[in-house]
């Protein structure tokens, strides 16, 4: 029969020394392991992060991007209208010199007295007919009425050889003003009926009706335009 001796000091010791070195490889062991699954775990987490701040980033650039593009066109149609205007502004200054050069031009026609004559006959005898009234009154400049009278005779047998009857042409003393251009303003039927053959109205008249023309012949047509019937 064996017996158990208690064991002497030395011995303890090296038993401890023993189970502090297991304990301690198995407190290695499993910091190891905590510290792989720590780094695992803070990768994961780290790319997660790292992921959405990427597509956080990725999302604040297209969003500044789009902006940057929204800021661009609307730059760019400012400066397409700016330029749109300064151009209608520059053609409409061409048209406005051209009627002013215009003006000034019909006013020097009743310097040629043989052809303001001729042209005061023209106009006095197509308001005539415009009106076909038996009593025409004609208003004119003052320093017409001369040439007005020396018309009517003309006038006249134009009109009864065209409509077989003779107007009764009454030349009025309310003259035109001396800022006038020339020509004639015709009524009938006790002023009810107007014919403004006036050269200041004629203009107004062919830069209504011409201002189209006058606009291709200057600048061409638009090249927005699609129709031109």
């Amino acid at each position: 029969m064996s017996t158990t001796r208690p064991l002497n000091d030395d011995e303890v010791f090296t038993e401890m020394k023993k189970m502090v070195a297991f304990i301690k490889q198995e407190a290695l062991e499993k910091a190891r392991e905590i510290k792989v699954k720590a780094d695992e775990e803070f990768n994961i987490e780290k790319a997660k992060i790292v992921r959405q701040e990427s597509l956080n980033i990725e999302a604040v650039f297209e969003r500044k991007i789009k902006q940057a593009e929204v800021q661009k066109r609307i730059a760019q149609s400012n400066h397409i209208n700016k330029a749109r205007l300064r151009i209608l502004q520059e053609r409409q200054q061409v048209l406005d010199d051209l009627f002013e050069e215009a003006n000034k031009g019909i006013h020097d026609v009743s310097k040629d007295e043989e052809k303001y004559s001729t042209l005061i006959e023209n106009l006095i005898l197509q308001g005539a007919y415009s009106l076909m009234e038996p009593e025409i009154v004609i208003r004119c400049r003052e320093q017409d009425v001369d040439i007005v009278n020396s018309a009517l005779d003309v006038v006249s047998d134009k009109y009864e050889e065209a409509l077989k009857s003779r107007p009764n042409f009454i030349v009025s003393e309310e003259y035109l003003p001396e800022s006038s251009a020339g020509g004639v303003i015709l009524s009938g039927h006790n002023g009810r009926i107007t014919v403004d053959n006036t050269l200041d109205a004629r203009l107004e008249i062919a830069k209504e009706e011409m201002l189209p023309q006058i606009r291709v012949a200057l600048f061409d047509h638009s090249p927005n335009r699609t129709f031109f019937n």
